[in-house]
């Protein structure tokens, strides 16, 4: 319903357990980035609840973006992974399966059918692949926001469906809004 730092951070441990070693950061957000879209596909909403945008290498979650960068300050971030260093990010400690709580069976489900089908590739081989996504749109030196009915569509939703579908998701993020100035 809102962006969950915690979250986010949990799935990107997720990868980088599941590499066993460091990873590098372009890499780590498009696999982010295609388990927000799986999830998508599957359940009508992404997995983040992060504002996905397009940037030269390809689709970002903006927010996450953000914490990898070191941007925006997380002790939710930091406790989990570590700054970029030579392009690379990776596991700040060890930690139990059973920590990563804010992922539900079917995100955990997700994150290991990306990772399966994505994590042996390298991160030039997986911007190459998110640049022949059709929500995909070359912002040049900029970023440009993804048009999500186009990432339904996609999906084999009509116009009507996809547009429905992103009514919704706007919705769903206005309710998580008012719900968190309430708490």
């Amino acid at each position: 319903m809102i962006f969950s730092e915690q979250k986010v951070a949990q799935m990107a441990a997720f990868f980088l357990a599941r590499r066993e070693a460091p990873m590098a950061h372009i890499k780590l957000m498009k696999l982010l980035y295609l388990a927000d879209r799986l999830s998508m596909e599957r359940y009508d909403v992404p997995m983040t609840d992060d504002f996905q945008c397009n940037m030269k290498n390809g689709p970002v979650l903006s927010s996450t973006l953000d914490l990898m960068n070191g941007a925006r300050p997380s002790l939710a971030w930091s406790a989990l992974i570590s700054p970029i260093q030579n392009h690379q990010v990776q596991l700040q400690r060890q930690f139990a399966w059973d920590e990563l709580d804010e992922l539900s069976r079917a995100d955990r489900a997700i994150l290991d059918e990306i990772f399966s089908e994505y994590g042996h590739m390298n991160r030039w081989k997986l911007v190459d692949l998110v640049h022949e996504l059709p929500e995909w749109e070359n912002p040049g030196a900029s970023s440009k926001a993804i048009n999500t009915e186009v990432t339904f569509e996609s999906f084999g939703c009509t116009k009507a469906q996809a547009h429905e579908k992103v009514e919704l998701l706007r919705i769903r993020n206005q309710l998580g809004q008012k719900l968190s100035e309430m708490s």
